[in-house]
């Protein structure tokens, strides 16, 4: 409803045309009690004449508005859904990833995708003719009132035995429906995992495993609309046998009043058509019933979705961070375990500073805790323990959004759009030129190759950026991150899977970028360990040695036995291994 009312015109035109729609209907059996009554029995052909011309205008009128009031309720429903998908989309993109840790995002899609048809449906057809049978069901009992209040009085007794179990059953379906909803929704879920990653699947020959295992969710996805889909048949025909049998059982009584001659027969049929048009409104209100329950569940479903709170937000007073900025990165006494392991402590007590213009690679074993450094600088989380300060302003107290666009990353698994390069070069950088990107892409290296193709910047990179090869997409990255010419820079083991020759032309992209910043590198090549100014060794979530590559190797610690293990494993003597 809040979304409803944010277009008051188009409800008011809605109700309107809706309301003149049915006063229509309405009109029809007091026409009808006057032909019997008088037309027929005068046998007056000129009054029946002006009658039927007078039937037809009212025709032409319901046709009319009944169009009218498809038009409006139908934008309308247009309206709010795209309104809705919008909001929770923003809302989705908005959450801290602990969210994203829990949650399967083609079950998100699935509610932006499935449920939401399902409420434009409910909404487009179903709360029409709800409305619409609502008003004609009210209408034609008020009617059937003034015509006959003794009548009227057996059917308005029926009333409560029809509705409460309506109102009882439609619970049912709506429970139902939003465990249809949820199985759809894991079904969705497995589907788009396994569609995104069917090389994998081809490369394992787990075609059947991955059908077999879709079939079962589809089978329960089935199973559950089929519980849902009972449940509305027994409410539908539970309704219409209640409804018919009163109206029936009423109509007898009227033919014995009009037998013994205290009711006309015209108003016995006016009667009869009000009943008949009250009888079908609560047959098909129960029928439309059980849709919006069915949708009931799936906008529940959208309602948690905007009801998620993000754990990361902006504070109520955010502090202002320092222009010009520096690039001075402390974090000072910090622990950490992700929100989905809380009983496992992946950084212990962590300290160290990083100066303005510096750059400090971090070693150490796969778990050490590298990567988290990285997240916690992007305030994906929260330290649970210690602070983090960029340019001595504690993050948590800056603003999200001026916190980002400090910071550039250039991670080991680039995310690459289904977009043009040039959109994906350009991409959080709002209304960058051409010329700026293309100059982007000439000091990430990757000039050279985008001219190649057969589009250049406008050529469209495939979902995931699968026309590229790695290479390419680190350049792409770097360009990215480059065009953003933020003051520090994040390198999440940006060459740790390129070959000789892409690694070369990456590394001399990433020396470029490196110049006059800040930067932060999750080392894997020797490459970069040894052009920093400092390298910090990490195991189990603390440093645990601190000096230049030379000063490391000479120490005969951690840092040089990963040393020798790589060296000794057959890797050519460029080579670190991190993990």
């Amino acid at each position: 409803m809040p979304y409803v009312l944010r277009y008051k015109s188009l409800v008011l035109a809605a109700c309107c045309f809706l309301a003149l729609a049915a006063a229509t209907t309405l009109a029809l059996p007091l026409a009808v009690r006057r032909m019997i009554d008088h037309g027929f029995a005068a046998s007056d052909g000129s009054f029946i004449n002006s009658y039927f011309a007078m039937l037809m205008g009212l025709a032409v009128l319901l046709a009319l508005s009944s169009a009218l009031r498809y038009f409006y309720v139908i934008t309308i429903g247009e309206r709010v859904v795209a309104d809705l998908r919008r909001e929770v989309f923003q809302r989705v993109t908005a959450l801290s990833p602990s969210f994203f840790d829990v949650n399967q995002s083609g079950e998100i899609v699935s509610r932006l995708t499935a449920d939401t048809v399902q409420i434009k449906s409910a909404f487009g057809s179903a709360a029409s003719q709800a409305l619409r049978n609502v008003i004609l069901c009210l209408g034609a009992m008020g009617m059937m009132l003034l015509t006959s209040a003794r009548l009227s009085a057996l059917v308005l007794a029926a009333i409560p035995l029809i509705v409460f179990p309506l109102v009882g059953f439609g619970r049912s379906v709506r429970g139902r429906a939003r465990a249809a909803q949820d199985r759809l929704a894991a079904t969705s879920a497995f589907a788009s995992e396994t569609v995104g990653a069917a090389r994998t699947v081809q490369a394992f020959n787990a075609q059947d495993m991955a059908a077999a295992r879709y079939g079962t969710a589809v089978e329960a996805a089935y199973d559950a609309a089929r519980s849902a889909i009972r449940s509305r048949a027994f409410l539908t025909g539970f309704a219409i046998l209640l409804v018919f049998g009163s109206i029936v059982g009423v109509l007898w009584y009227g033919a014995q009043s009009v037998l013994a001659g205290t009711m006309s027969p015209g108003t016995l049929g006016q009667f009869v058509l009000y009943s008949v048009i009250a009888a079908s409104s609560l047959g098909q209100l129960s029928e439309v019933w059980g849709e919006l329950s069915q949708a009931g569940g799936a906008a529940e479903r959208l309602t948690e979705l905007l009801r998620e709170v993000p754990e990361i937000r902006d504070p109520d007073n955010p502090l202002a961070l320092p222009v010009p900025a520096r690039g001075d990165v402390a974090f000072d006494n910090v622990s950490f375990a992700y929100p989905s392991r809380v009983s496992m402590v992946t950084l212990n007590a962590l300290s160290f500073s990083v100066r303005a213009g510096e750059t400090v690679a971090i070693v150490g074993p796969s778990g050490a805790g590298k990567s988290t450094i990285l997240s916690l600088l992007l305030r994906f989380y929260d330290p649970t323990q210690g602070k983090i300060t960029l340019d001595g302003v504690d993050l948590r107290a800056a603003r999200l959004t001026d916190l980002r666009a400090r910071l550039a990353i250039v991670p080991q698994d680039v995310t690459i759009f289904a977009a043009s390069i040039h959109d994906n070069i350009a991409f959080g950088t709002a209304g960058a030129s051409r010329e700026a990107v293309r100059q982007a892409a000439i000091a990430a290296q990757a000039d050279e190759f985008i001219s190649r193709l057969e589009a250049g910047y406008d050529t469209m990179a495939g979902e995931r950026g699968i026309t590229l090869s790695g290479g390419q997409r680190q350049r792409i990255a770097i360009a990215r991150a480059i065009l953003k010419n933020a003051p520090v820079l994040l390198l999440d083991e940006a060459t740790s899977a390129l070959d000789a020759e892409s690694e070369t032309l990456v590394q001399r992209a990433l020396d470029g970028l490196m110049r006059e910043r800040t930067t932060i590198v999750i080392a894997h090549r020797l490459a970069t360990v040894l052009k920093a100014d400092r390298i910090l060794v990490m195991e189990d979530g603390r440093i645990v040695e601190e000096g230049t590559h030379a000063d490391l190797v000479a120490r005969n610690g951690l840092y040089a036995s990963l040393a020798r293990l790589q060296f000794n494993a057959g890797s050519t003597p460029g080579i670190l291994a991190a993990q």
